[in-house]
């Protein structure tokens, strides 16, 4: 049964703002107290994935991420119809998360935004490589665009956690074009901005084609917001 579109942007916004709040959020607070440690802030990314997914995932389906939106609708789990809506949302409440996070951040902060370790090229291979790894996860462990359950939830936050883990240091580990580009405008950071934008839909889109690789014939479960 398709879902009333209002409340399903009422959570996708929702659940992008707690992310970007508590994701760049930790990254604000460790750039200031050392607290947290870099394990720790991707740990809280991963924990508040989980988190978002059991709360408002029966809502929207709590992609919370543009690449995600895109990549279900490549996939044939998502109409096209609410695309633009749902990325609307989703920048909308990580623009809304990052003010919150600016709030407590010092004046030169940079608010959690991801910036390249190294060259630019080489962050945009890399972020390909982390969002298609989410993705991939993502559609295996989910019927339709539902992430739904408490095992999918875990697997999907536990890849955030791991991917941030391990590419965090070399380009913030963002796998998510929202999550990047509102830190990014609220600091002033816009020079890389477009990797963040082409390298996880690139990665997510990839996943797609990878994944119709390994499906069988059966059709997945369409979403509540279907």
């Amino acid at each position: 049964m398709k879902q009333q579109l209002r409340p399903c942007l009422v959570a996708e916004a929702l659940g992008t703002a707690m992310l970007v709040a508590f994701g760049t959020g930790a990254a604000v607070v460790n750039e200031q107290t050392h607290a947290l440690g870099h394990g720790g802030v991707a740990a809280a990314f991963g924990l508040v994935i989980i988190i978002v997914i059991q709360s408002v995932g029966s809502v929207s389906g709590a992609h919370i991420n543009p690449a995600v939106t895109l990549a279900f609708w490549a996939a044939g789990r998502f109409p096209g119809q609410r695309v633009l809506p749902y990325l609307g949302a989703q920048f909308a409440g990580a623009l809304a998360g990052s003010g919150l996070v600016s709030l407590l951040a010092t004046g030169d902060s940079t608010l959690g935004a991801t910036l390249p370790a190294h060259s630019p090229s080489q962050a945009l291979g890399i972020e390909v490589i982390l969002t298609f790894w989410l993705m991939f996860v993502i559609l295996r462990v989910t019927a339709g665009s539902k992430e739904e359950g408490l095992l999918a939830g875990v697997a999907i936050g536990a890849t955030v956690g791991l991917d941030a883990l391990v590419g965090g240091p070399l380009t913030g580990g963002s796998m998510n074009p929202a999550r990047s580009l509102a830190p990014a405008l609220l600091s002033g950071h816009l020079s890389t901005v477009w990797v963040y934008m082409v390298g996880p839909v690139a990665g997510a889109l990839l996943a797609v084609v990878v994944n119709r690789l390994l499906q069988s014939s059966t059709s997945p479960a369409s979403s509540a917001c279907s």
